[in-house]
């Protein structure tokens, strides 16, 4: 007889305002899909310099008490966050290295990947802050970017997901995350399909084989989540513009990802730094487990 194991919410700790956001965030979460919540302080220590390079001496076990004080306020704020929710169960690590390979390796065993879109030294410099566009690339698992703003505990308005349109598998990916949310959540769900007009097919048409295509990409999870209300938005316009547009109103944006089109615009280079730093609610960016 097999056992099902269910796997963790992981979730990155650092000891910033941000981070405790993201915890926040991040027990809520595990709660809703009864998961349990790995917190991860990753210490980041310098490293050998090489050859004639000296510094002065760190104790190595200084960073391992700041990590280990930071998962202490971490896990006070996280049970606060599911105090009435029936609490989590919760597990605490201090690992050595550095944040973005460590927290990839930790993907590879997480159901998602948590952190805050701001840190404290060399992660606000962009070590972990830019941990939603590189691990997004890499991980193993969805990754949440969370912003660092009291508006994030929203627990009203709806899950709006991004529907590229010209990748099937990647709209299934992204559907398949925003409609369990959604179900979870009891959110409306919002599917949003945006084009940039090109060609010489008239507006008119292709705003209806837009509507049509949005359709058939939902049909099936309409028929798995009928419990879900659904909504299917289609328009003309920048796709990262009108989708930062919807998470002023979102509890929830969920994207899908590839190596080229729109979605994956919307997680690289300056749009990144716009999505994760500015967005007025969390960001999912899906991945199957299976696509690594």
């Amino acid at each position: 007889m097999t056992s099902h194991v269910t796997l963790p919410v992981v979730v990155g700790v650092d000891g910033s305002e941000s981070a405790r956001i993201a915890v926040r965030w991040a027990a809520v979460e595990a709660a809703l899909h009864d998961a349990p919540l790995h917190l991860v302080y990753v210490i980041g220590a310098p490293l050998d310099n090489g050859p004639g390079i000296t510094t002065v001496p760190v104790r190595y076990e200084t960073f391992r008490e700041a990590g280990e004080d930071a998962l202490d306020e971490a896990i006070q704020v996280a049970t606060g966050a599911v105090a009435d929710r029936g609490g989590v169960e919760m597990a605490r690590f201090v690992v050595g290295g550095m944040p973005i390979p460590v927290l990839t390796e930790r993907s590879k065993q997480a159901r998602l990947l948590v952190v805050g879109s701001r840190g404290l030294g060399a992660i606000r410099r962009g070590l972990l802050g830019s941990v939603g566009a590189a691990v997004s690339r890499h991980a193993h698992c969805s990754v949440a970017v969370i912003p660092d703003h009291d508006r994030v505990d929203r627990s009203a308005g709806a899950v709006v997901v991004g529907v590229e349109g010209a990748d099937a598998d990647v709209d299934v990916v992204a559907l398949t995350v925003a409609f369990d949310e959604a179900a979870h959540r009891d959110a409306e769900l919002v599917a949003m399909h945006v084009w940039t007009m090109g060609g010489i097919t008239s507006a008119a048409a292709l705003r209806a084989e837009c509507d049509m295509l949005l359709s058939e990409r939902l049909a099936v999870f309409r028929e798995r989540h009928p419990e879900v209300r659904t909504r299917q938005v289609v328009a003309e316009d920048s796709p990262v513009k009108r989708l930062r547009e919807a998470s002023d109103e979102a509890q929830l944006l969920v994207v899908g990802t590839h190596d080229s089109g729109w979605a994956a615009e919307l997680i690289s280079g300056s749009v990144s730094q716009a999505v994760t730093h500015h967005a007025t609610c969390p960001v999912v960016i899906a991945r199957s487990a299976e696509s690594k």
